[in-house]
C-alpha cells in the first residue's frame, strides 16, 4: 500500500468521498488518503452522459447489491445499484441534480438534525456549484460542480411542461431555486458534454496537491480501535489484509448500503445482531441500519403519434453515430442524459410541499437499456417522494466479503399504494392537455385497461422500480435520541475519531435525487470536521402554493379544490 497512513482516511471515493477529499486538503495543512474499492472511471461508457445505463448495470463499475425478497412486491427482489468506482454513485447516475426542498431540511432539523436548517445548508448548496442558467441570489456561480441544461431541442420537453401548466400547475423556472414547485426545466451535472461527476468535479483538483493520494482496489472490512478511538481501518488489497493508519480520524463515506455495513463489522450497531451474527460488540446503536429509505418509480408510457422520439436512436447503427459524434466533439444526443424537464407536484390537498416527482423522456425504454416498445414513445418516471416505510441493513455473518441483506420494507404502508395511483392518474391527465395530448397514441403502460384502484396497484406490484436513492441508515441526530448513529456534526455516538458522511446520516429521505445533498452533506461536514467558521447562514422563504390547504394544486383554471381540510387532517398531511 502505497500511502499506510494520512491524517484523514477516507472510505469510499463517491460523491461525499470526492468532496471530502477536496475540501480536507485544500488549505495544505492536512494529508488525506482516499481508499476505494472500485478502478478507474476513465471511458466512454461513464463519461458520455447518454450512456448512463450501461455503467450503471455493469459488475465492474457497481456492486450489485440486490435486495431481499420483498413482502409487499410479491416477493421481488429489486437491484439496488452502487457505484464501485472513482466518483462512486455520481459515476453511474443518471446526473439529475435536485437540492431538495428548503422545507425538506427543516423535516431533518426537527428529527435531531441541529444546524442543519435550510438556511444552514443553503450557503453550502451555493458553494459547490457553479449554476448555468440557475436564478440569481439562490444558486452558486464559482463551486466546482457545473450545473447545467440541456438544449430542449426536441419538441416533447416543452410540451410536457406546457401540459403542466395547462392543468393548473403552474411553472416554475428553476426548481433549485425559490420555488420547486411546478412544471420546468430540469438540471444536470453535465459540463461540456462530459459527465461532471464527483471525481471529476472534486477529486482530480485534489489529486494534483502533493497531500492527497486515493488507492483503489481497497475493500475495506472494518474499523480499527485503540479502546474506543478509531485508528485507521482494516483492508483486503490484492488478496493481502493490511492496516492503514488515521492520525487524526476516519471518515466512512461509503454509502448508505456500505456504512452501516462497516460499522457493524466494527462493532457498532444493535448489540443483539450484532452477537448473532458473531461480532463482538464495542457500542450498542440500534439505529445503525435502520431507518433505510428509498424512492421508488413507474414509467407511465405512451405511443406518441410523431416520429420524433429517442426510439428511433436505439439500434446498434444509430448508438455507435451518437458515440463518434460525442468521441469527436462532444456534442449530440451523446452530451445530455435526456432528462430535460421534469414537475414537482402535490399529490392532494392538505400537502405543503410536493410530494410527486415526474422525470420526462421523450423516449419508451428501461433503466437497463430496453425499449418497451417497437414504435416511438415517451414516458414520465413518477413517485413518491416522502413514504413512510422503512427498511433495513444487516450483515449475513462475520464475513466482510458476504454481501449485507437489503430489505427496504417498500410499500408497506397503505399510504404508499394511494400515492401511487395518485401518481399513475394524474401523469395520465397530463398527457392527456392539448400541449401533449396531440403527440399520444395509445397508452403502453400500465395501460388503457387499468382504470381500477386493484388493476393499478397490480401494475405497481409487478412494475415499480427503485429510483436508486438509498439513505438514512446512520441516522443524524440528537446525541441522547438511541437511535441516532451520528450526531449534527457527522461523529458516531459513543466512540472517537470517527464519522460518517455520506446519505446514510440523512434523518429524511430529500424531495428528488439525491446526489446534490449528499455532495452538500459533504461540503458542511467539512468544515465541522476542520472546526472552521460555519458558513453564515441565510433567511430564503421558499415558496409555497398559497392554496395548499383547500386545493392539489396552485395555478390557473384547472387547479382543483376541496373542502377545507380539518386541522387533525392537515397535522397527518
Amino acid at each position: 500500500m502505497s500511502a499506510p497512513e494520512a491524517d484523514y482516511v477516507i472510505v469510499g471515493a463517491g460523491s461525499a468521498g470526492c468532496a471530502l477529499a477536496h475540501r480536507l486538503s485544500e488549505d495544505g495543512q492536512h494529508s488525506v488518503l482516499v481508499l476505494e474499492y472500485g478502478g478507474t472511471d476513465a471511458g466512454p461508457f461513464i463519461q458520455m452522459p447518454a450512456a448512463f445505463s450501461i455503467p450503471m448495470n455493469t459488475r465492474r463499475y457497481d456492486w450489485g447489491f440486490r435486495t431481499e425478497p420483498e413482502p409487499h412486491l410479491g416477493g421481488r427482489r429489486l437491484v439496488c445499484p452502487r457505484g464501485k468506482v472513482i466518483g462512486g454513485s455520481s459515476s453511474v447516475n443518471g446526473m439529475v441534480f435536485v437540492r431538495g426542498h428548503a422545507l425538506d431540511f427543516a423535516r431533518w432539523e426537527e428529527a435531531g438534525a441541529k444546524g442543519w436548517a435550510y438556511r444552514d445548508v443553503l450557503p453550502y448548496f451555493k458553494r459547490m456549484e457553479t449554476s448555468h442558467g440557475g436564478e440569481d441570489g439562490w444558486r452558486g456561480r464559482e463551486g466546482p460542480l457545473h450545473v447545467t441544461r440541456g438544449g430542449g431541442l426536441n419538441p416533447l420537453y416543452s410540451a410536457f411542461v406546457q401540459a403542466g401548466v395547462e392543468a393548473g400547475y403552474g411553472a416554475t423556472e428553476d426548481y433549485n431555486g425559490h420555488r420547486q414547485e411546478g412544471f420546468g426545466p430540469m438540471e444536470m451535472t453535465v459540463w461540456q458534454g462530459r459527465r461532471w461527476s464527483a471525481a471529476n468535479a472534486y477529486l482530480r483538483p485534489a489529486l494534483r496537491r502533493p497531500n492527497v493520494a486515493i488507492v483503489t482496489g481497497a475493500h475495506v472490512e472494518r474499523v480499527t480501535f485503540e479502546g474506543r478511538r478509531a485508528t485507521g481501518v482494516s483492508v483486503r488489497r490484492c488478496g493481502r489484509l493490511q492496516s492503514v493508519r488515521a492520525r487524526k480520524e476516519v471518515i466512512l463515506a461509503a454509502s448508505a448500503i456500505n456504512s452501516p455495513k462497516i460499522l457493524m463489522l466494527s462493532g457498532i450497531g444493535p448489540a443483539g445482531h450484532l452477537r448473532a451474527a458473531g461480532i463482538d460488540v464495542l457500542v450498542d446503536r440500534p439505529g445503525v441500519g435502520g431507518n433505510l429509505q428509498d424512492h421508488l418509480e413507474v414509467y407511465v408510457q405512451q405511443h406518441c403519434s410523431q416520429p420524433i422520439t429517442l426510439n428511433a436512436h436505439l439500434g446498434l447503427m444509430a448508438r455507435a453515430r451518437i458515440g463518434l459524434e460525442w468521441l469527436a466533439f462532444r456534442t449530440g444526443l451523446g452530451a445530455t442524459n435526456h432528462f430535460e424537464s421534469c414537475a414537482f407536484v402535490r399529490s392532494r390537498p392538505g400537502i405543503r410541499y410536493p410530494d410527486l416527482q415526474m422525470h420526462f423522456l421523450p423516449a419508451a425504454v428501461r433503466y437497463d437499456g430496453r425499449a418497451a416498445a417497437q414504435a416511438h414513445g415517451f414516458q414520465v418516471h413518477v413517485g413518491p417522494m416522502r413514504s413512510p416505510s422503512r427498511g433495513t441493513v444487516r450483515l449475513r455473518g462475520s464475513d466482510p466479503a458476504a454481501p449485507p441483506a437489503i430489505r427496504f420494507n417498500y410499500m408497506s404502508s397503505e399510504e404508499d399504494w394511494r400515492d401511487f395511483r395518485n401518481a399513475i392518474r394524474l401523469t395520465r391527465e397530463i398527457f392527456a392537455q392539448p400541449s401533449l395530448g396531440s403527440f399520444c397514441g395509445e397508452e403502453i403502460a400500465p395501460g388503457e385497461a387499468a382504470q381500477s384502484d386493484q388493476a393499478l396497484d397490480e401494475f405497481v406490484r409487478e412494475h415499480v422500480e427503485s429510483a436508486f436513492h438509498p439513505c438514512g441508515t446512520c441516522r443524524m441526530g440528537d446525541p441522547g435520541d438511541n437511535l441516532a448513529v451520528v450526531d449534527p456534526e457527522c461523529r458516531v455516538l459513543g466512540v472517537e475519531g470517527l464519522r460518517v458522511v455520506d446519505s446514510s446520516v440523512f434523518p429524511e429521505i430529500t424531495n428528488g435525487n439525491l446526489n446534490a445533498p449528499t455532495i452538500m452533506l459533504a461540503e458542511k461536514a467539512a468544515d465541522h470536521i476542520l472546526g472552521r467558521a460555519l458558513l453564515a447562514p441565510e433567511d430564503r422563504e421558499p415558496w409555497l402554493a398559497p392554496n395548499w390547504a383547500f386545493a392539489q394544486r396552485s395555478d390557473g383554471p384547472g387547479a382543483l379544490a376541496s373542502p377545507a381540510l380539518q386541522p387533525a387532517q392537515l397535522a397527518s398531511a
